[in-house]
């Protein structure tokens, strides 16, 4: 049973492989290649073999923790114990990130993919050209519990 699981989702990365391959008209090896010599000549290209190579990564995370599941179920009794079932939750997470990732290129494939034309389309595009690049977000991480400052003693504090 759980080889047919196993089998099913490979067949995800197999699947878009295939149309990755025939929407470039050529194999994974070359265009890794073609867009390893030339990133930003074809700025498509380039986004579809990154997220094919995070697809790929999280298929062998799955299939390892698959495996690892798999091996803890065949040695429980009846009752599955705690480090199973943190075993099973991996799998569950390295699944919704596979399937996460496998929609990203299915959405890079797709031309007529909402948020692909348009006016927002339009104005990504002039966003992602023009200079101030950097993220939205402050991206400092938050201070860790017990390296705070410690408040000063002064007007208004409690002693």
């Amino acid at each position: 049973m759980v080889d047919d699981i196993s089998d099913g989702a490979e067949d995800v990365v197999g699947v878009l492989t295939a149309r990755i391959e025939a929407h470039f008209d050529m194999g994974m090896d070359h265009l890794e290649a073609a867009v390893a010599s030339a990133p930003d000549a074809n700025p498509d290209a380039t986004d579809v073999v990154k997220w094919h190579g995070l697809l790929v990564e999280s298929q062998t995370v799955l299939d390892g923790a698959e495996d690892a599941l798999l091996a803890a179920l065949e040695t429980q009794p009846s009752q599955v114990d705690d480090p199973t079932m943190g075993l099973a939750h991996h799998v569950n997470a390295a699944v919704a990130a596979r399937d996460g990732r496998a929609m990203v290129v299915r959405w890079l494939l797709d031309p007529d993919a909402p948020g692909k034309g348009g006016l927002a389309a339009e104005q990504l595009t002039r966003l992602n050209r023009g200079p101030g690049r950097g993220p939205a977000v402050q991206t400092r991480p938050a201070p860790r519990p017990g390296t705070a400052p410690a408040p000063q003693a002064g007007r208004g504090t409690l002693r």
